[in-house]
């Protein structure tokens, strides 16, 4: 009690302050086996910033795709807004946009909701509206809706059983139909290491989209994770390694990797830092050895 009392007048007064303006730049940055690179770089500003966790802002950002000698440019203007209890993690958080490339213009949308039942228990809502990022669904504009719904179950202290069951709808009629389950064993408390079993499958309705993007008829994917998460000084680090085995058309049986990076600064402070960068291998309609590497990052300095 004598240590929560100073921590929680902390959180208090924390909530009591107003929120001020910050000014924030971003980038994304991915490249794959295929020559296909993008590029988004992007402005922020925030007239309502209380923390990493509570704003209300807006970005504009600039986009760019090349494979080989194909060229693309894009512009988007997004409204963002987030509210998200940092303990828990119950809150929300939305990206919603006007996006525009190749002549093609879509109204965009990320965002997630998450309520947490009982104490054991957690529900997100997820919802994405995007373009599909490669060349010939970029020059189609083919876009997609994804709309799922996720459980995160505690079993214990030391185990969580993650599902997710989604509906991915394409503009050229396709409809995918996803299921996810992560178990996630945790041996100890204090370490932050987390053992997990991971498995996600989905059917597409239509086969044959003319080679605008990857779309097996059936796929499934199980791997194992080494995951480690560590808070340092109120910075927050976290490492994903995984190794798997996917299953095209029940036929073709490749194996995948996963790597993945991630650091944050504090949530509560004059400036915000995120960085993050990632590998995976995969397969696709260009061979089973595809390699997909990105990095991202993210400074905002309050005012």
């Amino acid at each position: 009690m004598l240590i929560a009392a100073p921590c929680q007048a902390e959180e208090t007064k924390e909530k009591e302050k107003s929120a001020g303006m910050a000014f924030g730049t971003e980038f994304f940055l991915t490249n794959d086996s295929d020559h296909f690179q993008s590029r988004r770089v992007s402005v922020e500003f925030f007239p309502a910033f209380e923390n990493a966790d509570r704003f209300l802002g807006f970005r504009l950002g600039d986009y760019q795709y090349r494979q080989d000698s194909w060229r693309r440019a894009g512009q988007k203007i997004s409204f963002l807004a987030r509210s998200i209890e940092t303990r828990t993690g119950d809150g929300g958080a939305m990206e919603a946009g006007v996006f525009q490339q190749g002549g093609h213009t879509l109204l965009t949308l990320d965002g997630n909701y998450r309520i947490s039942p009982t104490k054991s228990t957690a529900v997100e809502f997820l919802l994405t509206r995007d373009w599909v990022e490669t060349p010939k669904s970029l020059d189609r504009g083919i876009d997609f809706s994804f709309v799922g719904v996720a459980v995160d179950q505690g079993l214990g202290s030391h185990v969580t059983l993650v599902g997710l069951v989604a509906q991915q709808y394409f503009s050229d009629g396709n409809r995918r139909d996803h299921g996810r389950l992560r178990l996630i064993y945790q041996p100890s408390l204090d370490l932050g290491l987390t053992l997990q079993a991971r498995y996600r499958t989905y059917r597409s309705t239509h086969e044959d989209v003319d080679r605008a993007y990857f779309n097996p008829k059936s796929y499934a994917e199980s791997m194992l994770a080494v995951s480690w998460r560590q808070r340092f000084q109120g910075w927050t680090a976290a490492v994903t390694a995984g190794l798997g085995n996917e299953t095209i058309n029940h036929e073709l049986r490749q194996p995948t990797r996963l790597l993945d990076f991630s650091l944050q600064s504090p949530v509560r402070g004059s400036q915000v830092f995120r960085f993050g960068a990632g590998y995976s291998r995969s397969t696709t309609f260009s061979g089973p050895s595809y390699q997909y590497r990105y990095v991202r990052g993210e400074w905002i300095i309050l005012f």
